[in-house]
């Protein structure tokens, strides 16, 4: 029979001092009967136990688990101690009691259901932290290990905005240790041991831990430092774990698989034949792992692809390289012709080559821009027939040639717009094919990509549709003044929705934007590279600082009109608009301001212009100025990285099957590459260059742990043990 027994005062001495008989007699444990606790003095036989297991009295220990039955909430409790104490052998005695009270049905596993015990608020652990999870959060191998094989386990938090019973019940029963339950789950999921011990594949676990952790510091930005913190281990970890690999057939196989067979051998198709699918640095490109990407190990398998067997490129010098593309720019058709004629020989492998096939379409698209140019300058010679209905519909659309041999062509002349438009939308649905549509739409660079090319055909089309309207008016007897419009009439008298201004204007726009578009292939060289992320960042600034003026601007816009808006009969808005608009950049017209009739409309005006002064021009411009200065110092602190991830992201474009013709050559089909086949034992040996890498980085992991130890600069909270276990850390979840 169970009785309850009264907390002994003298128990805590006992316990300090060590003394075990004392302790025997306090308990009465002679009897062999194990009393049952008084709630009222839970906290006191909770501290009875955790001293006893923090002074490494495990004898002590031994006593009170034998008088004493504690429940799992205190199991739990004196669990975390153990942990936290980093005592291998108390946490398996203490395990070992929990396999005994299993038969009461005793959850070993719930302990997350302590977020809903009161009695831990006075604990000196978070709410939601489990023994594994503080385990994984010090890094202790042994006691991950242990935990994991009794079958602990950290359960992968619900969605932010999960509507389930368990997440309703944890944010109203209390919504602060929700959160931080939340928080020290995924500090124990992104632990390096946890990942190590529990992942089959632990560098495809940490790259898809880091994406989600990204995300939810945008979600629940409260602990944004937190979750951006996490994420930074998992990417550190991942590098780690690449920085393990000691030749290249392990940096091969891990490069070149990410875990799903199916999907890599259809990458594999599409890639150039001698060119490996890099499926897992891919994936990292996807997921933002700058640091894994800008690794020496990965830069030099991009490198050595790129230059492919032209082995003299790298360590040529810049002259060389600017001769060999000036030379590539003016033989870029008979290069082509060669190809379309011989691909298989020495010629055309050459030209498969990642950098000959990036010069090839950048010297395709320089050709381009110089027609793009000689256009505008032909306009400007022959302004007076380019001015007029005269004007025939191939005068000014030269660069349709390279905007329809971007896509296909058709010889048959009763289609003349049907063929480029067919054409875009086969070569849009092939770049979606092979990208996929959510990475297709993420590229800006894709995404300028239609609009500019959706402008150009939209620019063709107007013209096309003045020309038929013409022909079909001209051919009415009951038309013949639309006839005259659409033939003869001077500029003067067009309409201000004229087809052929639309269309001009269109055309003036996007070849600003073909101009802009060259600046994808800045990545190629460093200082460039550098300057355009610098651009980017500073854009994304100016469109968020935007908002801030269109508000203020706005409200001054307003303002001023109001005052000067019952004085004046004409319509003042526009001209309020474009008189604060140009103040802003410096151009004062104080006219417009003078009232001398209305002296206290005219006072107002001017303190509200003076502040409108004040505010725009010295406050916002200059903390945009500000904020740019922020950006391009940041890329300035971490260039290198950043460079390298942007050039990754140009080589990998070049590295795909196919697509070696530019345009407009690429109307011609050209033949189609050898497609590769996976071997049956490259997944096994993909799981052994994992587990290997995880092995190498624990032993390395407790090599400066007890390096440092023996320096006297080591925590012994973080001890990491010499236990067996370390010896298949990827093995044991399987």
């Amino acid at each position: 029979m169970n009785k309850k027994m009264r907390f002994p005062p003298e128990l805590i001495n006992a316990i300090a001092e060590g003394k075990t008989e004392m302790l025997s007699g306090l308990l009465k444990t002679g009897d062999g009967i194990i009393r049952q606790l008084d709630e009222s003095e839970d906290r006191q036989w909770r501290e009875a136990l955790n001293l006893s297991i923090r002074l490494g009295n495990e004898d002590a220990m031994d006593v009170l688990l034998q008088g004493i039955k504690f429940d799992f909430r205190q199991i739990h409790e004196a669990l975390l101690v153990a942990v936290d104490t980093n005592q291998p052998r108390v946490v398996k005695r203490l395990l070992d009691r929990l396999d005994q009270e299993k038969g009461n049905k005793m959850d070993v596993r719930s302990f997350s259901q302590a977020i809903f015990d009161h009695s831990i608020d006075n604990s000196q652990f978070a709410p939601g932290v489990t023994p594994l999870t503080l385990a994984c959060q010090k890094d202790l191998y042994e006691i991950v290990t242990m935990l994991s094989q009794k079958g602990h386990i950290i359960p992968w938090p619900h969605k932010i905005s999960c509507a389930c019973l368990e997440c309703r019940n944890g944010r109203q029963y209390d919504l602060l240790k929700f959160s931080l339950s939340r928080i020290n789950t995924y500090r124990g999921i992104a632990s390096r041991a946890y990942l190590s011990v529990t992942s089959d594949d632990a560098m495809l676990t940490a790259f898809s831990l880091s994406r989600e952790l990204c995300k939810l510091s945008k979600k629940e930005p409260e602990f944004k430092p937190q979750y951006l913190s996490l994420e930074q281990l998992c990417q550190e970890f991942a590098v780690e774990l690449l920085g393990m690999c000691r030749n290249q057939s392990e940096v091969t196989t891990i490069l070149n698989s990410c875990g799903d067979e199916s999907q890599d051998a259809l990458d594999e198709q599409a890639f150039e034949e001698g060119i490996p699918n890099l499926s897992r640095l891919r994936l990292a490109v996807t997921y933002n792992q700058k640091q894994f990407v800008a690794h020496p190990i990965c830069q030099q398998v991009l490198s050595s692809i790129w230059c492919g067997n032209l082995g003299g490129w790298r360590g040529s010098r810049t002259a060389w390289k600017l001769l060999v593309s000036m030379g590539i720019f003016l033989t870029m058709p008979f290069l082509c012709l060669i190809y379309w004629l011989a691909p298989k020989s020495k010629a055309g492998k050459i030209l498969k080559i990642p950098v000959i096939k990036f010069l090839l379409h950048s010297a395709s698209y320089l050709w381009f821009l110089i027609a793009l140019l000689g256009e505008s300058i032909i306009m400007e010679l022959y302004r007076d027939k380019f001015a007029s209905r005269e004007q025939n519909i191939l005068h000014n659309s030269f660069h349709m040639v390279w905007v329809v041999g971007r896509f296909t062509f058709s010889t048959n002349p009763a289609h003349p717009v049907m063929s480029p438009f067919v054409g875009f939308f086969w070569y849009e649905c092939k770049e979606v094919w092979i990208e996929g549509m959510r990475s297709y739409l993420l590229d800006w660079w894709n995404c300028l990509d239609m609009m500019v090319l959706s402008m150009y055909l939209a620019s063709f089309a107007l013209r096309v549709l003045i020309m038929l309207k013409g022909y079909f008016l001209c051919h009415d007897d009951n038309s013949t003044k639309e006839c005259a419009y659409f033939t003869q009439t001077g500029r003067e008298d067009w309409h201000q929705e004229d087809p052929q201004m639309i269309a001009e204007v269109l055309f003036a726009v996007t070849s600003m934007l073909s101009f802009t578009r060259l600046a994808y292939i800045l990545p190629a060289h460093e200082s460039l590279g550098t300057l355009q992320i610098s651009i980017g960042k500073m854009i994304d600034d100016m469109m968020r600082f935007m908002f801030i003026l269109m508000i203020i601007g706005t409200a001054f816009l307003c303002g001023i009109n109001n005052i000067y808006v019952p004085y004046v009969i004409s319509p003042q808005f526009n001209e309020t608009f474009r008189f604060l608009f140009w103040t802003m950049f410096g151009v004062v017209n104080q006219e417009y301001v003078d009232m001398p009739d209305y002296v206290l409309a005219e006072f107002v005006g001017r303190i509200l212009y003076g502040i409108f002064t004040l505010v725009i021009v010295i406050v916002l411009l200059n903390m945009l100025i500000a904020m740019i200065t922020n950006s391009f110092q940041k890329i300035e602190d971490d260039a290198d990285v950043e460079w390298k991830f942007a050039r990754s992201k140009l080589y990998l474009s070049y590295f795909r099957e196919g697509l070696t013709m530019p345009v407009p050559f690429n109307i011609i089909p050209s033949p189609k590459a050898v497609f590769y086949t996976l071997s049956d034992s490259q997944l096994p040996y993909r799981q052994q260059v994992i587990t290997a890498l995880v092995q190498r980085y624990i032993e390395s992991a407790r090599r400066e742990f007890e390096e440092a130890k023996r320096k006297g600069k080591c925590d012994t909270g973080t001890t990491l043990s010499d236990s067996d276990a370390f010896k298949s850390p990827a093995g044991s979840h399987t």
